[in-house]
């Protein structure tokens, strides 16, 4: 093998790889960046030939033109390739599930119009990995899965928060998540996922989480991005022009909000999330008169224009955000810019909360991972966080700073008072930061280490490992065959007890299974059709297609084509007339 070619799935967000809109609404968050810097860094190990990211294409005036582009080259082994499906317009991932299939028929097609076939298929969250799980049964391959989140611990949040189990389905369609997430628990060959808690406290609550194969590959950062605060200072570092744009663009962006922009930066980033808790930290600033004389506060809760014009969740965050800087009268002393550009301005951000001698706060209570904690460590900047979850694991490695309930915001305050006020506890975390994160929390780290996994699996090749064995493989068949032969049923292969050359044509198909495709095109149904094949022996069909020509299946196994089920449903409205 001269190399891997490695197919990533994130359908749902907005994904570009120039100038990505992280933060932008609620699908383009952490796993947006996430996906784009794995395509990237796969794309520079040495072992991988050529690494794409299929996501969704999207055709709507709200939303940049650039993502209407079906293929976008990142390098020169990666690229990002967008897939219609669903209509044109941008819509919430919640909506996707009955428009999958039709993106893995096309994907089919784009798949064998390259004649390049995948080694690898890796998804990430639910929609992805379903996509992601029936291209590997297609080209039996193996599947690699990553899930972001987790359905049955978004419906105990939400439940816990007061919303009914009704309306959690009817708006986040979470019963068809976490059957899913169950399949795949079965069905995909590793899962690679950032944290040990991530398996112990979300998957565990899964019936087949005994079945999941799990390895622990915490993402990373780019050490020629997220530097020390200190390299500025030395004589021979060189910051190139958009640097340079980034550096005055984040210093005016964050002090035309302050009166004192001297003072230490209390700093907090992430999109507007209830999740990300960025009440607890404004409400610890402003209920210690104390920590407002100490220091300043900012805040970067996502991408707004015009908040008026945003989802009702965020709306409803954003608009909060500022009540809280209204009631406890933070004007001069607390930033709430509207925007950051994440590759350029963020890394500027934190070295600047870094040079002030500030802290990050990450008040997110149980996060999975927490990158912008490794980060802001890597930048020098001290952190606050959960005592639960990836953070704690992080911080523990780290030793760069102090867990506490980031839910009692007089916690919060104290911590922040104790770092801020004591420069060799300070000194301490910030250096321990910029070490370990150089040693533990690097992508070219978890390439390597993914790269591996993958090494593994082929090698596994000649057991009975479920990557090779329990996967059809029927479109690498239907791709590479020579000869497609349809025939109908009856009147053609059978006619009456004695059909004249049936057997010589049985035998010329089973001799020739390699490069001819056999299909039976029938009138009945699948059961009936089944029947037919046993009374008259006749050879096993890679395609069936039956009940005239509404149903098709592939293989012994009777795969359905769900893809062909969703084009033919298309704007029938067979609910609606069977209640006519």
């Amino acid at each position: 093998m001269k190399g891997y070619y490695i197919q990533l799935y994130s359908p749902h967000g907005l994904i570009r790889f120039t100038d990505p809109e992280i933060g932008r609404d609620k699908d383009t968050g952490g796993q947006v960046k996430y996906v784009l810097e794995l395509l990237e860094n796969l794309s520079q190990h040495p072992e991988v030939r050529k690494v794409d990211l299929f996501t969704r294409r999207i055709i709507d005036k709200r939303v940049a033109g650039s993502y209407e582009k079906e293929i976008e080259t990142v390098n020169k082994k990666a690229r990002i390739i967008r897939v219609a499906c669903g209509g044109n317009t941008y819509r919430p991932k919640e909506t996707l599930w009955d428009h999958l299939d039709e993106f893995i028929d096309k994907t089919i097609r784009f798949i064998d119009e390259e004649g390049d076939f995948p080694d690898v298929v890796h998804g990430h969250y639910a929609d992805g990995n379903y996509l992601a799980g029936q291209v590997s049964e297609i080209f039996g391959i193996p599947f690699l899965a990553t899930g972001h989140s987790l359905g049955r611990n978004k419906k105990n949040i939400l439940l816990q928060e007061g919303m009914s189990p009704e309306k959690i389905e009817e708006k986040f369609n979470m019963e068809r998540r976490i059957a899913v997430e169950e399949c795949i628990l079965k069905t995909a060959d590793v899962f690679i996922v950032s944290t040990q808690h991530i398996i112990d406290t979300q998957y565990a609550t899964y019936e087949n989480a005994k079945s999941g194969r799990f390895e622990v590959i915490p993402p990373g950062v780019t050490p020629e991005i997220f530097y020390p605060f200190y390299r500025l200072e030395m004589p021979s570092f060189k910051m190139s022009v958009e640097q340079e744009q980034a550096l005055y663009r984040v210093n005016s962006d964050i002090d035309r909000f302050l009166f004192n922009p001297a003072k230490p930066l209390i700093l907090s980033i992430g999109r507007a999330d209830k999740r990300k808790n960025f009440e607890a930290i404004i409400q610890s600033y402003g209920q210690d008169k104390e920590l407002q004389a100490m220091a300043n506060l900012a805040i970067f809760a996502g991408v707004r224009k015009d908040i008026s014009q945003m989802p009702d969740d965020e709306k409803d965050i954003l608009t909060n955000l500022l009540l809280l800087l209204d009631k406890y009268d933070l004007y001069g002393k607390m930033a709430i810019p509207k925007k950051n550009d994440p590759k350029l301005d963020v890394p500027e951000i934190y070295r600047l909360a870094a040079r002030k001698k500030g802290v990050f706060v990450n008040a997110t209570p149980g996060e999975n991972f927490g990158l912008t904690i490794v980060e802001a460590a890597a930048c020098g900047l001290p952190v606050i966080a959960s005592p639960t979850g990836g953070p704690k694991e992080i911080l523990e490695q780290c030793d760069n700073g102090l867990l506490v309930d980031v839910e009692d915001p007089k916690a919060i305050a104290d911590a922040l008072k104790k770092i801020i006020s004591d420069q060799a506890l300070w000194e301490k975390y910030s250096g321990n930061g910029i070490v370990a994160t150089n040693q533990l929390y690097s992508w070219t780290s978890f390439a390597n280490k993914y790269v591996q996994v993958i090494h593994d699996l082929f090698k596994r090749k000649d057991t009975d490992a479920p990557a090779f064995t329990n996967k059809t493989a029927y479109g690498k068949k239907l791709a590479k065959s020579e000869l497609f032969i349809i025939s109908d049923l009856d009147g053609t292969l059978v006619e009456g007890k004695d059909t004249p050359g049936l057997k010589e044509f049985t035998h010329w198909i089973n001799d020739n299974k390699g490069k001819v495709v056999f299909g039976i095109a029938s009138g009945r149904n699948k059961l009936i059709t089944e029947a037919a094949l046993a009374e008259y022996d006749l050879p096993m069909p890679d395609i069936l297609i039956c009940s005239a020509g509404s149903e098709i299946y592939y293989t012994d196994k009777f795969i359905p084509d769900k893809g062909w089920n969703s084009h033919i449903d298309y704007h029938w409205k067979r609910k609606e007339l069977q209640e006519a």
